[in-house]
């Protein structure tokens, strides 16, 4: 990765091609040990060869002419190796020979796949992912910066130990802003924006090869934090004063009854209301996410919820169902939300489609292909994490009553 630190150029004659007396004359090139030949398209006299001295023997004017020649070749080369080390430019000895010959290949670089990611690939992707990939991005620079004492990098040098080393720089970097250290899954996820934009850049032939191709990741499983049926009625019934409270469970208590993410609900308005086949009204919408659609059949307290706010001025401005919260305020408001309700738990919106996908369906004998449909997801293993939150539950409860009958 570093600017290579040797660096060699030595004459030779091909002797097996040697015909009629005449030998093929190269230079080969050698940089931290990796060699390549250069035919010089001359031939030579093998007996006026000397290899020791890599020089044509004697003083004729062929031998003159030769040694001319091979002197201009290695101060050419030379030259090419020195005007890459003052540009800091990677040196092989293929970039030496590109140089020498005017046929410089176009070595694209990090920010130059950053550039192209974020202008090509912004538009199809969430605000929300567009702002991780920036995070990522930050990190994959510091990490240049800490690590090779750069800015840049050609995307050629990156191989198998620049990404194990951007993995160990992830896991003992400590961000100021919100933990001590970045997690497992916080560090992969990292490499996996990494992966995405190399993968991009072989794709369109910015590299010969794909560094990640023997490197394998492996995500800790994580628990889906959710409410339980009691926890969930104390939230519901506890009286509370503050109007932007009242709004911000309401928004809560509605996602729990219908499972509908954040960004989703905040898109909902009274076209997204319908009568279904069962003549109940359904929300039917699509995820922001991944583009599925999703059909949910309105519960009665959704429903109520709905009905409160029907008329409400920050709903009929916006042309929403439900008033509009940003997604920080929401989650902070939360927070007093659980400690007025004595709820000991990091409660935060995205624990309300947990809290529907468990205690409201899966534990009230909602099959499980059913929720995952309601869910939105793409496949029905991503479900089956909360039916193994749910075979836990039944574990406790089991566990409680056994100690029960052995007392």
């Amino acid at each position: 990765m570093r600017t290579s630190s040797t660096f060699s150029i030595l004459f030779w004659i091909y002797s097996k091609r040697t015909k009629n007396d005449q030998a093929p004359l190269y230079a080969r090139i050698t940089v931290n040990g990796k060699k390549l030949n250069i035919s010089l398209k001359r031939k030579i006299n093998v007996k006026l060869w000397n290899a020791d001295k890599q020089r044509a023997k004697g003083t004729s004017s062929n031998s003159r002419e030769i040694n001319q020649y091979i002197s201009e070749i290695h101060s050419q080369l030379f030259q090419c190796f020195q005007e890459l080390r003052t540009n800091n430019k990677r040196i092989t000895p293929q970039m030496i020979k590109s140089k020498y010959f005017g046929e410089e290949k176009i070595y694209y670089t990090m920010c130059d796949i950053i550039e192209y990611h974020n202008t090509r690939m912004f538009e199809k992707l969430r605000y929300n992912t567009s702002r991780l990939y920036l995070i990522s991005q930050k990190y994959i620079l510091l990490f240049l910066k800490k690590e090779y004492n750069k800015n840049n990098i050609e995307l050629s040098e990156l191989d198998y130990d620049f990404i194990l080393k951007f993995e160990i720089f992830l896991r003992q970097h400590k961000p100021r802003h919100y933990q001590p250290q970045i997690g497992n899954n916080a560090a992969l996820k990292h490499i996996q924006r990494l992966r995405k934009m190399v993968t991009l850049a072989f794709h369109i032939e910015w590299i010969d090869r794909d560094p990640f191709v023997k490197f394998k990741q492996k995500l800790t499983p994580t628990e889906r934090g959710f409410l339980t049926a009691e926890e969930l009625q104390k939230l519901e019934n506890t009286i509370i004063e503050t109007e932007r409270l009242k709004a911000v469970r309401d928004l809560f208590v509605f996602s729990c009854y219908t499972g509908i993410a954040y960004c989703d609900l905040m898109l909902l308005n009274k076209s997204n209301i319908i009568k279904g086949v069962d003549n109940n009204y359904w929300i039917v919408t699509k995820r922001q996410k991944n583009g599925n659609p999703i059909k949910i059949p309105l519960l009665g307290k959704a429903h109520k919820i709905i009905s409160k706010y029907d008329g409400n001025i920050k709903c009929e401005i916006s042309n929403t169902l439900l008033p509009p919260i940003s997604n920080q305020k929401v989650n902070s408001y939360l927070k007093e939300i659980a400690i007025s309700c004595e709820i000991n738990k990091n409660v935060t919106f995205h624990m309300a489609r947990h809290t529907f996908a468990t205690t409201v369906t899966l534990t009230n004998g909602v099959p499980i292909e059913t929720v995952s449909k309601m869910l939105g997801h793409n496949k029905l293993s991503t479900t089956q994490i909360y039916a193994k939150v749910i075979e836990r539950k039944v574990s406790d409860d089991m566990e409680i009553l056994r100690k029960k009958l052995e007392g």
